[in-house]
């Protein structure tokens, strides 16, 4: 479990589809009128990205995260950027 890794939770994209909550068995949310909220940071895995890849809208990014990882549902300029320079087929189709 990690101090220095966490999900937080952008309110203004969040849907309330509960994908977060109901993925995590480690006690990291709780649900505050029916909307998912961290209350046990300290709960994460380092490098678990299993709600944020789970969130429809990109709605959860991670405190800690220098992997270059891009919630699903957000585009990341840089990242198709070089993609499209490697030459990595339908990387920029979108």
């Amino acid at each position: 479990m990690s101090k220095t890794w966490y999900p937080v939770i952008s309110y203004e994209n969040c849907t309330e589809c509960l994908a977060c909550f109901n993925k995590c068995k480690n006690g990291v949310f709780t649900l505050k009128n029916s909307c998912p909220v961290v209350v046990n940071p300290e709960g994460c895995v380092q490098g678990c990205h299993g709600c944020g890849n789970l969130c429809p809208v990109g709605a959860i990014e991670y405190v800690g995260d220098d992997t270059g990882w891009v919630p699903p549902g957000k585009k990341n300029a840089e990242s198709e950027s070089s993609c499209c320079e490697a030459g990595k087929i339908n990387c920029c189709e979108g």
